[in-house]
């Protein structure tokens, strides 16, 4: 497949990583001549230095032969009118585009048939939102990913003390759970993979990724030791775009509070929010977050423009009593860093849209 890649920022570059590695032919267009020449000279593809909108920089591009159009720049401007002259003149057959800003958002008639010809929309506060609904869904999972619209589930968590397979061989699931269809995908012990067989015996500490139906996902859970309690109360720190985000998402089904620093926002949050508690102050401080209930909260979100203080905060969220904390990161650097500490789950807008592209 002929694939152009626009924008060489940590996405498209990480995304162009992975498909040169599976034998497609790969162009990537950005302006900064430095970071192409450093990704050509380490990976199996093709460079072009120029605007990504431009009309003649997509022609040198081969926007014409492409197969498929990968939108990634910083700015949805470019990445938005990208899209439209490959298809205006070009008649590039997909194309794929991610649009950051809410002022977008709101308008999907911008989108579409009748308005810009992008036939997948990918929006990182989007996919930050189903990330954390479906580990809320499920506490005690690392990851949860869709498939067939939700029917199927690939699920990873952590295996404890405990758990009827731990210490058991895979072809015991089967007994265990006679009246479910699950499939062991992978295992990772000590950060090295496993293929897993029937005879492969499950360990304390292993990372066990399983697909399953959804109805089946929480005996499955049980099987290895971690099925938490159904959550009730969910505190967010940030009351930004994501944080306004899942507010709305959470309130009808979940007590919700939110610390946000801004006195402006926090005024604007609680006139906006039906059900969320929004108190002012810094979820640093662990007063505040002691004093509104944090060792009676089940899952404690971070989700601030400050990835230190994300982190920080969800530190002392667990160590106050949350059940369950995550943290939002945008350093990939940082992401391992923070899954070995106390913080449960480290969310990563750029990993969750790198993965929806790919």
């Amino acid at each position: 497949m002929k694939i152009l890649i626009l924008g060489a920022g940590q996405v498209g570059a990480t995304v162009a990583e992975n498909l040169a590695g599976e034998s497609h032919d790969v162009t990537l267009v950005d302006h900064n001549p430095d970071a192409l020449a450093e990704l050509e000279e380490r990976l199996d593809l093709r460079t072009v230095e120029g605007k990504a909108s431009h009309p003649d920089v997509l022609q040198r591009a081969g926007a014409r032969e492409a197969d498929l159009l990968v939108a990634v720049t910083s700015e949805d401007e470019t990445n938005m009118v990208a899209c439209q002259v490959a298809a205006s003149l070009f008649h590039t057959p997909k194309k794929i585009a991610r649009i950051r800003s809410p002022a977008f958002q709101r308008h999907p008639e911008l989108f579409g048939p009748s308005g810009f010809p992008i036939d997948v929309l990918i929006n990182p506060e989007v996919l930050v939102t189903e990330y954390v609904m479906r580990l809320i869904q499920f506490p005690g999972a690392l990851q949860v990913l869709d498939f067939a619209k939700g029917k199927i589930q690939l699920v990873a968590i952590r295996t404890f003390t405990g758990g009827p397979l731990v210490g058991h061989r895979l072809a015991e699931l089967r007994d265990h759970l006679p009246e479910t269809d699950i499939r062991v995908a992978a295992i990772f012990r000590e950060g090295k993979s496993i293929v897993p067989t029937g005879e492969t015996v499950i360990e304390v500490g292993d990372e066990v990724f399983f697909i399953s139906p959804t109805q089946d996902i929480p005996a499955a859970m049980a099987e290895f030791g971690r099925f938490g309690q159904r959550v009730k109360r969910v505190m967010l720190a940030g009351g930004g775009n994501i944080g306004l985000r899942l507010a709305n998402a959470l309130e009808n089904h979940y007590s919700v509070k939110m610390i946000e620093r801004s006195p402006e926002r926090a005024k604007l949050l609680s006139e906006t929010l039906k059900k969320t508690l929004v108190f002012c102050g810094s979820a640093t401080e662990g007063e505040i977050s002691a004093a509104e209930g944090i060792d009676q909260t089940d899952v404690f979100c971070a989700v601030t423009n400050d990835e230190e203080a994300n982190i920080l905060s969800a530190i002392l969220a667990k160590r106050q009593g949350a059940k369950l904390a995550m943290s939002l990161i945008n350093r990939a650097s940082y992401v391992d860093l923070v899954q070995s500490s106390s913080i449960d789950v480290a969310i990563s807008p750029k990993l969750a849209t790198i993965s929806r592209l790919l």
